[in-house]
């Protein structure tokens, strides 16, 4: 099967069942081997008491391309370690994409970084991602 049809048809599935991402209102961009892009509106339930964004939007944002990408070789992955470093602000209305690239592979472990823009192309976050990767398939 050719890696993008593998990548689409894990990340279909693995949406399907999530029901986080689609509460998020996430919706997917684009799916490659090894990264995806993902997008969301923010909305007024969204924001916390400074009336921005609370940082678990970004942080969900950025934890949902994380396991999109990893995952998308079709062998199923979890992470064990994430950081997250806020850089600007979200409001009401913005849209916020998250692109996730991988950064290194092995047969076990691998490396994410996700950046996070809002509608203006403004990095509003920088979110780093380790996965174990099992010997489990997804197909």
């Amino acid at each position: 099967m050719e890696s993008k049809s593998l990548a689409t048809k894990v990340v279909n599935e693995m949406y399907e069942n999530d029901a986080f991402s689609k509460w998020l209102g996430i919706e997917i961009v684009e799916v490659k081997a090894g990264s995806c892009q993902l997008n969301l509106t923010v909305r007024e339930e969204m924001t916390n008491g400074f009336n921005i964004a609370h940082g678990g939007i970004t942080y969900s944002l950025a934890d949902s391309a994380l396991a999109f990408a990893s995952n998308s070789y079709g062998r199923k992955s979890v992470s064990v370690e994430t950081s997250i470093s806020h850089t600007k602000q979200c409001l009401v209305g913005d849209i916020i994409t998250a692109t996730a690239i991988e950064k290194s592979m092995t047969n076990k472990i691998a490396i994410y970084e996700i950046t996070i823009v809002n509608q203006n192309q403004e990095i509003v976050a920088l979110f780093k991602g380790t996965v174990y990767r099992t010997s489990k398939n997804w197909i």
